[in-house]
């Protein structure tokens, strides 16, 4: 019995990508500051390469979207969703997941504020929040709490701990701005 239908049919479900050799491209990027190569159709989800060709499995699979936030990176310091940003897009750019985030061992205020105020509940939302946080502490590092709603608006959180969030995002702020003076 020929299993090749079964084996497509277990791809389409699963939304595992496949790999077509005749269409693949070689896309050269940086993902958390270490050069990569990866063979890939161009217009494969970035989140697809990140997920399953290079193992950083924490960045979220959402709604595949983009309008959830679950999938949220940094391509040269800028947020994107990576589920709807193609792969050739980021060819020769600066890729920065949840995993490149902390400083080595030492987690990002973004990171520990987060634990301290409970918003990491079922942890879904937690990787595209402070990828977006930790932009926004980047550019902005006193924000108001109205640039935080902005800088997150689009990251959706199931469990509803947006009070936390921005409680959290505050103090992140405090010590980067601590850590910046010193």
């Amino acid at each position: 019995m020929d299993s090749q239908p079964f084996e497509t049919f277990r791809s389409s479900v699963s939304g595992r990508s496949e790999t077509c050799p005749e269409l693949s491209t070689v896309v050269g990027l940086t993902v958390n500051g270490k050069e990569q190569t990866v063979t890939t159709e161009p217009q494969r989800p970035l989140l697809d390469v990140l997920r399953e060709d290079l193992q950083l499995i924490g960045t979220k699979y959402g709604c595949g979207e983009g309008a959830c936030g679950a999938c949220s990176v940094l391509l040269d310091g800028e947020v994107v969703r990576s589920c709807i940003t193609p792969a050739s897009a980021a060819a020769g750019r600066s890729v920065t997941t949840i995993e490149g985030i902390a400083d080595g061992d030492r987690l990002h205020p973004v990171q520990e504020a987060f634990a301290e105020h409970g918003v990491l509940q079922c942890g879904f939302c937690a990787p595209g929040m402070v990828v977006a946080a930790a932009a926004l502490l980047r550019g902005t590092p006193r924000p108001t709490k109205a640039q935080i709603v902005e800088a997150l608006n689009g990251n959706l959180c199931r469990c509803g701990t947006y009070p936390a969030l921005v409680a959290a995002v505050q103090e992140a702020a405090n010590d980067v701005g601590e850590a910046n003076q010193r």
